[in-house]
């Protein structure tokens, strides 16, 4: 009886391994067929665009487009007029396109748990999904350009990572898929790497 419950026992591991090696390999197929859509919001300097359509594609392996840019409109404003809603966004521009939306303007959202209204981000996507937004305006207050530019990467990366299904991390403070807590010190302390825990959950290598 030992012998045969180990055996069987043996086969269902056998079984659970085999299956979370196909989940891997289909995971990486459909990241190497996706193609993500830049779509800038306003006035979005080109070479910004061009430095996160070759971040993403580094990193993931994913190609980009860089779309036209669709104009800033009232419908997705804030409740204070001043900055616009992130929740709003995400919700006009989803599609059946993966979709990374970039803008120059500040962006918020209803933080329940802060119980704040309008509460400053850096961006915001969808989890699993196909739409993230990011902001810039948070990005680039008074530091270098090469500061602003790792910081842009580090949160493009971070925000596609949620569409790709990953939630924050808790396992590694330095990986880039943990929640920066609306401060940017998180975002500058994390270095350019997923944990293994994360990349395991999306079959990167």
């Amino acid at each position: 009886m030992i012998f045969i419950f180990s055996s069987c026992k043996n086969e269902l591991n056998n079984q659970i391994n085999n299956t979370k090696k196909i989940i891997k390999t289909k995971q990486t197929s459909e990241r190497k067929e996706m193609i993500i859509h830049i779509l800038p919001l306003g006035n979005v300097n080109a070479t910004i665009l061009d430095f996160i359509k070759k971040s993403i594609y580094n990193f993931y392996q994913i190609e980009c487009i860089i779309e036209p840019k669709q104009e800033l409109t009232t419908d997705i404003l804030a409740a204070s007029k001043t900055r616009y809603e992130a929740s709003l966004i995400l919700k006009k521009y989803n599609s059946t396109k993966n979709t990374l939306l970039i803008t120059e303007k500040d962006i918020a959202y209803n933080n329940i748990k802060r119980k704040v209204k309008e509460w400053g981000i850096l961006g915001l996507g969808f989890r699993p999904g196909k739409t993230c937004v990011i902001s810039t305006f948070r990005l680039k207050r008074k530091v270098s350009d090469a500061k602003f530019r790792e910081r842009l990467q580090k949160v493009c990366i971070h925000e596609v990572g949620h569409n790709l299904g990953l939630p924050h991390c808790t396992y590694n403070s330095f990986c880039l898929m943990n929640d920066a807590n609306g401060t940017i010190a998180q975002v500058d302390k994390e270095k350019m790497f997923f944990c293994d825990n994360c990349k395991k959950q999306i079959g990167m290598k």
